[in-house]
């Protein structure tokens, strides 16, 4: 379990998430991502599947943040499925301590995700991050937007 506080925050406990969180993730992804959030079903596997890293972050015994990662290519691949934070918790290292948790406990040689090409707080994130784009995918997004692919290695 990963422990962080922000100076100005409560504490803040990243830990795995199990299909009891259904609830709070699915409300979560309706607030990050409105149309684009995932259905019932997409949540629910990710919250069952094998071999599927799932973190929650947790300020004051309420779910504000999430993040769903996958194993792919024989092991040698990590994929950063979804993360999202609540947006009155952003900007307080959620995003960042989610995304380190995931890192480790995927354990793999390299890890990559997409974002959508509009969405630059995020572009900036995970550029200090270590990842480094490496391809776009046209029209990838429900509303046709682009997608930006990063990786990071290492």
């Amino acid at each position: 379990m990963l422990n962080q506080s922000h100076p100005l925050d409560q504490a803040v406990v990243v830990q795995p998430a199990t299909w009891r969180d259904l609830r709070p993730l699915l409300e979560l992804e309706k607030i990050c991502f409105g149309r684009e959030a995932w259905p019932l079903l997409d949540t629910l596997a990710a919250l069952t599947f094998p071999q599927t890293v799932r973190l929650k972050a947790i300020v004051d015994e309420r779910v504000v943040g999430f993040i769903i990662g996958d194993r792919r290519r024989g092991n040698s691949l990590g994929w950063i499925a979804s993360l999202g934070v609540h947006p009155d918790y952003r900007r307080r290292g959620i995003a960042r301590s989610l995304l380190a948790a995931c890192e480790g406990e995927l354990a793999t040689p390299c890890t990559r995700l997409t974002l959508r090409c509009t969405n630059e707080a995020a572009l900036r994130l995970y550029q200090q991050l270590g990842y480094v784009e490496i391809d776009i995918w046209k029209r990838y997004y429900r509303r046709g937007e682009d997608a930006i692919v990063m990786e990071k290695v290492g």
